[in-house]
């Protein structure tokens, strides 16, 4: 099982740990935060485009295609109401080369079919429960 730790800085900003990498989250200036990172919500599309750019890589070197300057856009746009969600996410894939029409299909059928997108299809349980105090530093 993978882990991650997240741990609180200052007011909104948080510091996730994941392996040897350090993600920083935060609020944007206008919603109360430091801006010192992406919030959230952000990093979950990005991890959508992310993996979106992976798997349209992957497929373009399969076919021998150059992926050098692949490019994915990820735009996204909150429900109304509560809770809060994301509604709509609009990832648009631009390959550094012209592809068949043929390859375009199997680009975007790859790019469809991941883990992440697996997991928005089946979504997983997520069981939060409350251990002892933090330790604090």
């Amino acid at each position: 099982m993978g882990e991650m730790l997240v741990v609180h800085r200052e007011n909104d900003a948080f510091a996730v740990l994941v392996r040897d990498h350090v993600i920083h989250v935060d609020q944007p200036y206008g919603a109360g935060g430091m801006d010192i990172g992406p919030t959230p919500v952000e990093l979950f599309v990005a991890a959508l485009a992310a993996r979106a750019a992976y798997y349209a890589r992957r497929f373009l070197a399969r076919r021998g295609l150059p992926a050098t300057g692949l490019e994915v856009t990820a735009g996204y746009v909150m429900g109304p109401g509560v809770p809060a969600r994301v509604a709509r996410i609009d990832l648009r894939l631009r390959p550094p080369t012209r592809l068949t029409e043929g390859d375009a299909d199997g680009l975007l059928a790859a790019v469809e079919v991941c883990t992440v997108d697996n997991a928005l299809l089946a979504p997983p349980n997520v069981d939060v429960r409350l251990e002892a105090e933090a330790r604090v530093a």
